[in-house]
């Protein structure tokens, strides 16, 4: 089952954390200096927050797939929003390892299909780009 995926760049990372620990009822499940993710079940949605304190509002948007097989089936569904794909492959990015692709739709919201298969201890590779504001913090 694919899970809705958001991210959102915050000001101040701690205020931040305190306010969605309160509102999602749970402590985060990735709490790093730069960055926390809950992997809510109810509802079924990945939200990451990560420190930008000069840019902050939604970073992206994504689907995260559970398996290569749903993640073939998102690519398909980018395809047929006929955007311009933007192919990433296999990066390490927000502290995990994950395979994915973006689209951005016509309001300029950028979109990332994605499939997570490992944990890292690093934000991401300095030689990608993992996130499309995120350059600035690898």
């Amino acid at each position: 089952m694919k899970r809705f995926h958001v991210n959102v760049r915050v000001k101040n990372l701690e205020e931040s954390t305190a306010f969605y620990t309160a509102l999602f009822g749970t402590e985060p499940t990735v709490l790093k200096p730069d960055y926390a993710k809950w992997m809510l079940e109810d509802p079924r949605v990945n939200f990451a927050i990560s420190h930008h304190p000069e840019n902050a509002g939604i970073e992206h948007l994504g689907i995260q797939a559970e398996s290569v097989e749903e993640l073939s089936e998102v690519y398909g569904r980018l395809k047929d929003a006929k955007g311009a794909i933007r192919e990433e492959g296999k990066c390490t990015c927000c502290y995990a390892k994950s395979e994915k692709s973006w689209i951005t739709d016509p309001q300029g919201v950028d979109w990332e299909a994605f499939y997570t298969f490992g944990e890292s201890t690093v934000y991401g590779e300095p030689a990608t780009k993992c996130c499309p504001e995120a350059a600035d913090a690898i």
